[in-house]
């Protein structure tokens, strides 16, 4: 309808669209309530046999399993792929607690400054950081950006720094799981390479790879290229003797919720650390300290599975990252330590209205509830044969003895999204030794310098539609699916000589399959 000028018809035609707006709001809510009741008549009501059934890996390749094109179950998404298709609300999500996650939007992509400023809702910033928003690492929610060449200024990378224990209470601490990591001395857990106006940043890194062949069974040539890192320049002086540094790139942002809600039985039920079955694979359990609850709890975030829940990841991501003072982490000066005093001394934006903080706690709450709510797409060609053909594929070269397929969520009144879902992320969220090619040699809380968390595949196919770049693993080393692949070794080596002896076709059908989580 076109409006007119007069005032009266402006009026009408207000309420007009207002009525159309609610009309559309209840078909929304009438589609979602429909994806819901569709999906939840299919799963049995609590019956763990019933579960496990459904659970099992399938035998049948010749045609999808049943809802296996709703990846998260009813918060899975249809709406169309473009580059904001990471960047969606639980699809059974309510019109007013979508609201919430709207402002949770708002707060992940706000921009923050310096302190003192006039819009203390912003300000704080540093007085290190690697970024200046949630959303400048997460690009749409998707993966981080890694440097190209010198010049390239869309990075999204970050470098871990730590030592090893230096004295009997420190390794008591990481023996106790109450510390993950013991930064460098001078320069903190992480690499600044970003700061306030009128104060240095710790130092920039530079990039150099490496290349080498890997010959498939046809013939066909692959490169692998491998990375070396080097830091400078570091005005504070040198890095410690023994420091040990670890790249990482931040990954996508659907499905936490999800994964969150995953049972700690149904992860900790699929660790072997001793690979008592003999099958080579040994996945561990991560074991973190939790701020809130005060004791060790199940590692789930991040690449070594460092943090227990996604409140202790997002507030740590705030300080450490953004150099903001959040309820878990009061510290307005962020990653700086007792060497750097000038980053000690720089005013910061606490203030009462934030509870004394430059994050509050409701600020935090409603990041926490977006992160939670980030829609997983719909599964594509999922019937497809040679989407099918890959599959089988997939199941009987091992790889879902790492990547495991599907989970039942337990019922829960508190997060009614992930209640009670039937999801498909391609993970066991448990630590695997990938071998010398992949070590980045630092230890984090359990983790050793070879080991790194599965991380869950749902959505990696659109990557590059949602995030312009094909930049693969922990560190973006492998410019493609393929080169991932190749990168396994450790309890995965036999998983990637599967691959290696395929047929060209087959390698193709593998990585469709892949490409269409």
């Amino acid at each position: 309808m076109t409006c007119l000028k007069k005032r009266r018809q402006y009026y009408h035609c207000s309420r007009l669209t207002i009525q159309r707006y609610i009309m559309m709001i209840a078909k929304k809510n009438f589609l979602q309530l429909t994806i819901l009741f569709s999906f939840s008549i299919g799963l049995p009501s609590t019956n763990m046999a019933d579960d496990a059934a459904i659970l099992a890996p399938t035998k049948d390749f010749s045609k999808a399993e049943k809802y296996e094109a709703l990846p998260a179950g009813s918060l899975t998404h249809h709406k169309i792929l473009n580059q904001h298709t990471f960047s969606h609300a639980s699809a059974n999500m309510s019109f007013e607690r979508e609201l919430d996650f709207k402002l949770g939007n708002a707060i992940f992509k706000r921009i923050w400054i310096t302190a003192p400023a006039s819009t203390q809702s912003s300000d704080g910033l540093g007085p290190l950081f690697n970024s200046r928003s949630c959303q400048s690492c997460h690009i749409k929610d998707g993966r981080g950006h890694p440097p190209q060449n010198a010049q390239d200024n869309r990075v999204s990378m970050l470098i871990r720094l730590a030592i090893p224990p230096q004295n009997d209470q420190q390794k008591r601490l990481l023996a106790a799981g109450k510390m993950n990591s013991i930064g460098d001395p001078t320069y903190g857990s992480q690499l600044q390479d970003h700061s306030i106006t009128g104060l240095h940043a710790e130092g920039k890194f530079n990039i150099h790879y490496t290349e080498s062949l890997v010959t498939l069974s046809d013939g066909e040539t692959v490169r692998l290229r491998k990375p070396k890192y080097t830091i400078k320049p570091l005005f504070n002086g040198p890095l410690h003797p023994q420091i040990m540094i670890s790249p990482r790139i931040a990954p996508q942002m659907i499905g936490l919720g999800l994964l969150e809600a995953i049972s700690a039985d149904d992860i900790e039920r699929q660790a072997d650390p001793d690979d008592q079955n003999q099958d080579g694979i040994s996945g561990k359990a991560q074991k973190v300290w939790s701020i809130e609850s005060q004791t060790l709890m199940l590692g789930r975030f991040g690449h070594k599975a460092g943090m227990p829940n996604l409140n202790q990841q997002n507030q740590g991501a705030f300080n450490n990252d953004i150099g903001l003072s959040v309820p878990l982490f009061p510290s307005a000066t962020g990653d700086c330590t007792s060497k750097q005093a000038e980053c000690l001394q720089q005013t910061n934006g606490n203030s009462a209205q934030f509870d004394h903080l430059e994050v509050s706690r409701q600020m935090t709450d409603l990041v926490l509830h977006y992160t939670r709510n980030l829609a997983v797409p719909a599964r594509r060609e999922v019937n497809h044969p040679d989407v099918l053909a890959g599959k089988a594929l997939f199941y009987h070269s091992g790889c879902i003895d790492c990547h495991t397929p599907k989970y039942i969520t337990p019922r829960d009144t508190a997060h009614v999204e992930q209640s009670r879902q039937l999801i498909w992320p391609y993970t066991d969220l448990l630590l695997h030794d990938m071998g010398e090619g992949l070590a980045d040699n630092l230890t984090e809380a359990q983790a050793n310098g070879r080991e790194w968390k599965t991380p869950p595949l749902w959505g990696i196919g659109l990557t590059p539609r949602v995030n312009g770049h094909s930049f693969y693993l922990h560190d973006g080393r492998a410019r493609n699916l393929l080169e991932a692949i190749l990168w396994h070794s450790g309890e995965a080596e036999p998983a990637k000589q599967h691959v290696i002896s395929m047929s060209k076709k087959e390698r193709q059908q593998l990585i469709r399959f892949v490409k269409s989580l």
